[in-house]
């Protein structure tokens, strides 16, 4: 069964709802034979590559939207997180633009087209932004958190500023536009089904079930009809002839 995600390192949401997936599929009876893509998508691709004030200051500035109410939102987000042990720092967060780090993944899913290797990557991106308060768009940041993830370090520092990368995450953007996908985290069963969201549990387990049901669906069982009239007679069978 194919799955595709499209989510942004900068997107709380997606932490969260990546994270609850991932621990759905690891207790799916056929995980093993599920291949999943990870796609990038730009929640904001106007982010500086750096920002002085704190990840609050500028949603309030950007959003024009009181600092009491940007940070209601967070505690509403951190509430949904704790579930899943994850820690997210507002406070800390280094506002940054993910498009490095979205090229950077790509090279990673290059170089293991299981997928396990982006996907550590990714959950390292979330983990430093979020919880550890570094810069995503660092290259130092993005090529130790590569190597750490297993992708070859040379390879990292090439890929950060690779126009080949970036045509990969824009070509990745605009095939979310052709899906209709305006918001993440985004998950896609078979080129079919469409999740949005941070979805509870249950319903990525019911998606998982019903998508690899359709895929493998159980051989029809028959049934006979008796000819009116007719009654036992002699038959053979595995014991026997009577």
């Amino acid at each position: 069964m194919r799955i595709d995600i499209w989510s942004d390192i900068a997107c709380p949401w997606c932490y969260i709802g990546l994270t609850r997936f991932d621990r759905v599929l690891a207790e799916f009876p056929h995980a093993e034979q599920v291949s999943v893509t990870l796609h990038s998508f730009q929640l904001d691709p106007t982010l500086p590559e750096s920002y002085d004030g704190t990840e609050t200051e500028y949603l309030a500035q950007t959003k024009r939207l009181p600092e009491s109410q940007v940070r209601q939102m967070f505690d509403q987000v951190k509430a949904a997180g704790a579930p899943e042990e994850l820690t997210l720092d507002f406070d800390t967060i280094k506002v940054a633009n993910s498009r490095r780090a979205h090229r950077l993944l790509h090279a990673a899913q290059d170089a293991d087209p299981t997928g396990r290797t982006a996907w550590a990557l990714k959950t390292a991106l979330f983990r430093a932004h979020f919880t550890e308060g570094e810069t995503i768009s660092d290259t130092d940041t993005l090529v130790r958190l590569a190597a750490h993830a297993g992708l070859d370090e040379a390879v990292a520092r090439d890929a950060v500023d690779s126009e080949l990368r970036d045509r990969e995450v824009a070509h990745d953007i605009e095939e979310a536009g052709a899906y209709g996908i305006r918001g993440v985290p985004f998950f896609v069963f078979e080129e079919k089904y469409g999740v949005s969201g941070a979805q509870p549990a249950e319903v990525f387990e019911s998606a998982l079930a019903q998508v690899w049901d359709e895929l493998h669906p159980e051989p029809v069982k028959r049934s006979l009809v008796t000819v009116p009239g007719a009654a036992d007679a002699e038959a053979c069978g595995p014991e026997g002839c009577n």
